[in-house]
């Protein structure tokens, strides 16, 4: 139906993408799943319940794929993008010198450009519908940077310039900008190997003490993202705890990075 509200969610296979699906499903959206991975594509949307929900295969760095999972999604919500979630992402952990030139592409290629991807294809829904909002997925590590994370750390950090950039481009438009910042989230992404040791960094987490933020906390975050005044969407014990500590402690905080990697 045109009249429906409608959400388009790129990394929708797993983790952030589908608790946020499910949680804008429940309270009768429209969703557009969007991933790379069509078999949990499958999965994702039979595991959906309330609205209707398409999914769309596509790789977030072709950006003619962006073109026709766009218009695909256009056509079945009537012309209306109120929420477009720039989410999907992939971790690559370890030391820069350590780190292979394959892995830098990657990183930079899925977690930033297919981000600046996403907000160039959505932009022309997002300004047509009234109070739209664009939410793009950065992390606590942009809050910052943690060593044996340097390219985690910059493309978030990139995302999150980008979307402040961009909530003064697109504030004339009526579209809202907004980047969610979560602190450790129990997903696929922490089952990568921590510097210098044969740790996931699940278990690295874990042994911290640190907390796993509930996915239905982050799907709320989005949720509420088109109201939170603020540009920064700080989630999680962990996430804010860290912002208090780079804003108030940058000193302390910095020799505790330097002890945790030694």
């Amino acid at each position: 139906m045109a009249g429906e509200k409608a959400i388009f969610i790129t990394g929708g296979a797993s983790g952030i993408g589908l608790a946020t699906g499910r949680y804008f499903a429940a309270r009768g959206w429209r969703v557009g799943l969007a991933d790379i991975n069509a078999e949990g594509l499958e999965d994702a949307a039979a595991a959906i319940e309330g609205g209707p929900v398409t999914t769309h295969v596509m790789d977030v760095r072709d950006r003619a794929a962006w073109t026709k999972a766009l218009a695909d999604f256009a056509q079945a919500s009537g012309g209306r993008l109120d929420l477009m979630f720039n989410n999907a992402g992939i971790a690559v952990g370890g030391m820069l010198a350590d780190t292979s030139d394959e892995d830098v592409d990657r990183i930079v290629a899925i977690n930033l450009m297919g981000m600046i991807n996403g907000a160039r294809a959505a932009y022309p829904l997002l300004k047509a519908t009234p109070g739209s909002c664009l939410v793009n997925t950065a992390s606590a590590a942009a809050i910052y940077g943690g060593a044996g994370m340097s390219l985690y750390a910059a493309v978030k950090f990139a995302v999150r310039g980008f979307s402040e950039a961009l909530e003064g481009e697109w504030a004339a438009d009526d579209i809202t900008v907004r980047v969610l910042m979560p602190s450790f989230i129990d997903t696929p992404l922490l089952d990568s190997t921590v510097a210098g040791s044969n740790r996931s960094v699940r278990e690295s987490v874990r042994e911290a003490g640190l907390e796993f933020t509930p996915l239905e906390t982050v799907a709320q975050a989005v949720w509420n993202a088109a109201e939170n005044p603020r540009v920064h969407l700080i989630v999680g014990r962990t996430a804010r705890r860290l912002a208090f500590a780079a804003r108030w402690m940058p000193g302390t905080l910095r020799k505790q990075m330097r002890r945790r990697l030694s």
